[in-house]
């Protein structure tokens, strides 16, 4: 009896400490990258998104860097990252040896968010229309729409309704994503697309392993109000939490 007594305070601590580790799991720790550079239609909504992200990763205990320093884009700055997200970025916003360390960054393990204008970017880099999925090509006036979130079982998506209505900017792309994982679909019947529609199924946020890296991208985010929806910033973090490997 003396023995087991001796024991209890030994396995009562254990047993504490497996609370606080279960209760602390958000409490991730890591670094993530915000690249922000434009060369083409430049978003107001590109300094919310920061800001947005900055107090997530504070939430979170995650650092988090922005910058428009396309030069950041080398083999020493990248590896010091867990995720970098494009936010909105357009037009040709990499050099080719920037491109290159980009790529080795992915192959070796890296993560990618892409989010809105992501895919009105680097139209001339097959490599990334690949990791990021697919490419701009038009959209219509703002206006609500209806989500159908048609995988909730991924970090994106599992605090969202399975129909969620909302008002964006939705995008249009040359062709539907290949070779990744859907997470939502844009129902065509509940807006005015124009001639910039698809047709159903209308991906608009999907997820992929790529080339050694993980990529998520939304096609959400196109609005300042965006930034202070707590639907869509569940869903945003959700998605640099599988990219950062979380």
């Amino acid at each position: 009896m003396r023995k087991i007594k001796m024991r209890c305070p030994w396995v009562m601590l254990c047993i504490i400490g497996q609370v606080l580790f279960a209760g602390h799991a958000d409490a991730q720790t890591g670094k993530i990258l915000v690249f922000c550079k434009t060369a083409g239609f430049h978003h107001n909504s590109i300094e919310q998104g920061i800001h947005a992200i900055q107090q997530l990763g504070s939430t979170h205990g995650v650092s988090v860097d922005s910058t428009v320093d396309a030069g950041k884009f080398t083999d020493a700055m990248l590896k010091q990252y867990d995720a970098v997200v494009f936010l909105s970025t357009t037009g040709d916003v990499l050099d080719d040896a920037q491109q290159e360390a980009f790529e080795r960054y992915i192959q070796a393990g890296g993560g990618f968010v892409g989010v809105h204008a992501a895919t009105d970017c680097e139209y001339d880099w097959p490599w990334f229309g690949k990791l990021v999925g697919a490419y701009f090509a038009g959209h219509p006036a703002p206006q609500e729409a209806l989500l159908e979130v048609v995988n909730r079982d991924f970090p994106a998506t599992e605090p969202l309704p399975a129909q969620w209505r909302r008002k964006d900017e939705w995008y249009k792309f040359r062709k539907r994503p290949e070779d990744v994982h859907v997470l939502i679909n844009l129902d065509e019947t509940s807006y005015d697309p124009g001639e910039q529609g698809m047709g159903n199924p209308h991906p608009i946020s999907w997820y992929h392993a790529y080339d050694g890296g993980r990529a998520f991208y939304t096609g959400l985010g196109h609005t300042e109000e965006s930034f202070s929806e707590p639907l869509f910033l569940q869903h945003l973090w959700g998605g640099i939490t599988y990219a950062m490997g979380r």
